[in-house]
């Protein structure tokens, strides 16, 4: 499945079974609410802490409720993510290039 391709399945789940996408002020607020329970499962699994009685390692599940929600505040405000991703990417490479290389930290 392409980028595109999931913002327009996300557009027609919402449309058939969604009524309507929540404001964008809630769903900015349901993805900082994600992003809390990828970091919840981040610090357990590969962090200091433990799961508690319960709780399981569900990693993909989180990132994808992350990645829902993103589709959703894509689509609301009209951003196409594939263009944006591709400018992204060109953007770090042409800030980054050297950067990361010549980085001693991060030679092992």
């Amino acid at each position: 499945m392409t980028i595109k391709e999931a913002q327009e399945a996300v557009d027609r789940w919402i449309k058939e079974y969604g009524v309507r996408y929540f404001s964008e002020l809630t769903n900015m607020a349901v993805l900082t609410e994600e992003v809390g329970e990828l970091a919840r499962v981040i610090a357990r699994k590969y962090g200091d802490q433990s799961f508690k009685e319960g709780e399981k390692d569900n990693l993909g599940e989180e990132m994808a409720d992350v990645l829902w929600v993103l589709l959703c505040l894509a689509n609301q405000t009209g951003v196409d993510l594939t263009e944006e991703l591709q400018k992204s990417i060109e953007k770090k490479t042409q800030r980054d290039s050297l950067r990361h290389i010549h980085n001693k930290k991060l030679m092992a």
